[in-house]
């Protein structure tokens, strides 16, 4: 007994040691004005999200896949499997075109070159049609986060070595005008999950909620108990979806969907991350809330979801489907498109039960 007890002495002053000394040559001092910030971690300010999070504490050092990881796991696929009971489906994704809202100067353009593009050929006469896309082909429209896309700076401006992505890769050596060496899109598993929508718009009592309204965990609870569902407990590879109103303005007005929406913040987030969950989605454009109201966060959920906890996301569903529909618990299926060296994906995420 005497051996246990001078050994957690041992351990204690080694840790205590190790603290004073990174104190001590600055280590833990490199980001003071971060420190006591909502989406901070731990007592080390090393970075601007406080402790460093790499290797990965699941998925170990060297992992591309982050939570994709999950649907690999016979248990996670089998639960979300046994969602679907009714043999019914609802595509989540709106139609891609030209007039869809898009953040910043983004575009989407398709061309099909010449009509018909070729033939005809042979004695039966066959023809065909191709097109040309020009568009940021992982960042337009419902629209798929890979774990290339959110990183953070922590070392000196123009630094590719300490700009750091999730699990600790950094832009020198993920950096390529043709495509990502690291975190490229070709690294995920097919997303095969246990679906949860949260209609938050109806616990406000609103058809949409506001610019910069935050979701908190009292409207989670509100939401799950509304829809029968108080006994919902989080299991690792869960999607957890949320419904704000926000796609009813979808091509209707997009400077109106462009310039904020409501969204999750850090006490979300955190409950997102502390249950392993595999995906979360949006009828917004980002997630957060915007403006966020700490003015100093800029996407700081991106980054506590998708850097630190290597969570991916998908943006610009249509969850009033789902409303429409009255369900709030299916089976979410994606296949990210493996474009080598991407940062994300389009695609037409799908809701059965």
């Amino acid at each position: 007994m005497n051996k246990l007890i001078l050994a957690a002495v041992a351990a204690v002053v080694a840790v205590a040691f190790s603290m004073s000394a990174a104190l001590a040559d600055g280590h833990c001092a490199k980001f003071p004005e971060v420190k006591g910030k909502a989406w901070v971690d731990g007592d080390c300010m090393e970075t601007p999200l406080g402790e460093k999070w790499w290797p990965n504490p699941l998925w170990g050092e060297g992992d591309q896949a982050g939570s994709t990881n999950w649907y690999t796991k016979p248990e996670v696929i089998a639960r979300a499997l046994a969602m679907v009971k009714q043999n019914k489906v609802i595509q989540l994704g709106h139609p891609y075109t030209a007039d869809q809202p898009m953040f910043g100067a983004r575009k989407f353009v398709l061309r099909i070159p010449g009509t018909p593009t070729g033939g005809a050929w042979g004695k039966n006469k066959v023809m065909y049609n191709d097109e040309f896309l020009a568009t940021e082909i992982g960042q337009a429209g419902t629209q798929f986060d890979g774990l290339g896309h959110i990183g953070v700076q922590v070392g000196a401006d123009g630094d590719l070595n300490g700009m750091i992505w999730y699990n600790g890769f950094n832009m020198a050596e993920m950096g390529s005008g043709y495509g990502l060496k690291k975190l490229g899109l070709e690294h995920l598993h097919p997303i095969i999950a246990r679906g949860i929508l949260l209609d938050i718009a109806a616990v406000r009592g609103v058809e949409v909620m506001e610019v910069g309204d935050v979701i908190t965990m009292a409207d989670v609870k509100a939401a799950l108990k509304a829809q029968g569902q108080s006994g919902y407990k989080m299991l690792p590879g869960d999607a957890i979806l949320f419904h704000t109103g926000w796609d009813q303005y979808w091509v209707v007005d997009n400077a109106k969907y462009n310039s904020g929406c409501p969204g999750i913040g850090m006490e979300v987030a955190r409950w997102i991350a502390g249950g392993h969950a595999g995906v979360t989605g949006f009828d917004t454009w980002p997630g957060d809330a915007v403006p966020n109201p700490d003015p100093d966060c800029a996407f700081c959920v991106h980054q506590y979801l998708q850097t630190r906890h290597g969570i991916i996301n998908q943006e610009n569903l249509n969850t009033s489907l789902l409303v429409d529909a009255g369900v709030y618990e299916f089976a979410y299926i994606y296949n990210p498109v493996p474009i080598v060296g991407a940062t994300g994906s389009i695609g037409h995420p799908t809701a059965i039960w």
